[in-house]
């Protein structure tokens, strides 16, 4: 019986671990999983309505660390982890993505002795001005398995000279969550709720190099203004971003535009809107994942990427934050300028990746 930490901490980890913990309770003669939510992202939207639609349940265990600047953040979740792990002994404790909490927690095991296997090792998008680059590099190099989601992750690692045992390509967990809601958010009655007849685009944006400065921001915000006029678009804003646009005074351009500026929405709701776009525009990682696996153009108002696999076989473009490209990329998207027949999912975005997770944290610990 290997019994296993499985760290949540802001949104995206929770659709990484969902099929992990429940692939786990399904192989209850092998694993103990236990959740440790460390309340990094913490508020009833952005985190408990993800794991009542994951079906999820309760965190065993809750730090409650909430915001605060990374340095701080980091060290409470290491300081309030620590007692954790020292009093729950894990065999193992899995860490997904590339926040706060995954470094954090990471760090405190690799000081205890404790094994970590770190789900969504390898990306790189070679920007060390991004947080969460230091947190992909740093958690990467002290983990003892490394689980790729996309053989570019195996080469990075070998450049950066992880010994080849330590890493296993698995594929992405993402996709097992995606393909295995598809059916339940189809459900959701959200598209009816915003009146969307038509054709529309999704939107997510919230990176502080796109939202926090007003000169970054709102050229991007006149730019979608743009696009919005011959397609509607649907747009959840983070609470970060929201409180950019009230303080920026963006609010009375957004509202007089075809822009539907919405309340964040839980995961079921997200992916029935998603699923249904014509077009996603986003600066987040995981939909450009989640609409390569349905063939859905994404435009990623980015510079880079972690994730170049969705741009070389994917739907995916990288068309930066340059306002005059994103109106350019759009608009030849919506004259038919995509041929979703190109495209192609990536080896093993299969809805099995859990399940080869497990293998890989079995076969781990049978060699120790």
């Amino acid at each position: 019986m290997i019994k296993v930490l499985n760290i949540v901490g802001a949104r995206p980890n929770f659709m990484k671990i969902a099929p992990i913990f429940r692939e786990m309770k399904q192989r209850a003669d092998e694993f103990e999983p236990l959740i440790v939510h460390t309340g990094q992202h913490y508020d009833e939207k952005m985190s408990d309505a993800f794991f009542v639609d994951l079906g999820m349940p309760r965190p065993d265990i809750h730090l409650e660390v909430g915001s605060a600047s990374h340095a701080v953040q980091t060290a409470k979740i290491m300081l309030a982890f620590e007692p954790v792990v020292l009093e729950q002994k894990p065999d193992w404790v899995v860490v997904v993505g590339d926040v706060n909490s995954t470094i954090a927690c990471s760090l405190v095991c690799a000081k205890l002795g404790i094994k970590v296997a770190h789900v969504e090792a390898g990306l790189r998008s070679y920007d060390r001005e991004m947080p969460e680059e230091i947190n992909r590099i740093l958690t990467d190099s002290i983990s003892d398995l490394l689980l790729t989601p996309s053989p570019d992750g195996d080469e990075n690692l070998k450049k950066e000279g992880i010994a080849e045992n330590k890493i296993k390509l698995v594929g992405n967990v993402m996709i097992d969550s995606l393909f295995h809601n598809l059916e339940i958010a189809a459900k959701s009655n959200i598209r009816q709720e915003l009146h969307l007849e038509g054709d529309y685009a999704s939107m997510t944006l919230h990176r502080p190099s796109n939202v926090d400065s007003k000169d970054a921001f709102e050229p991007l915000i006149d730019a979608l203004i743009d696009i919005a006029e011959r397609i509607p678009i649907v747009f959840p804003a983070h609470p970060r971003t929201e409180s950019k646009i009230r303080e920026f005074g963006l609010e009375e351009k957004i509202g007089q535009s075809e822009i539907k500026l919405i309340e964040p929405l839980g995961y079921l709701d997200f992916l029935q809107l998603m699923s249904g776009s014509k077009l996603v525009l986003t600066d987040s990682g995981g939909l450009q994942e989640e609409t390569t696996a349905l063939s859905i153009p994404c435009l990623t108002l980015r510079k880079n990427t972690e994730r170049p696999i969705t741009v070389e076989m994917g739907t995916n473009r990288l068309v930066g934050v340059d306002p005059e490209a994103v109106r350019k990329a759009a608009f030849e998207i919506l004259d038919g300028g995509f041929d979703a027949s190109k495209a192609k999912i990536p080896p093993l975005w299969d809805g099995k990746t859990a399940k080869r997770i497990c293998n890989a944290l079995i076969q781990a610990s049978t060699k120790r």
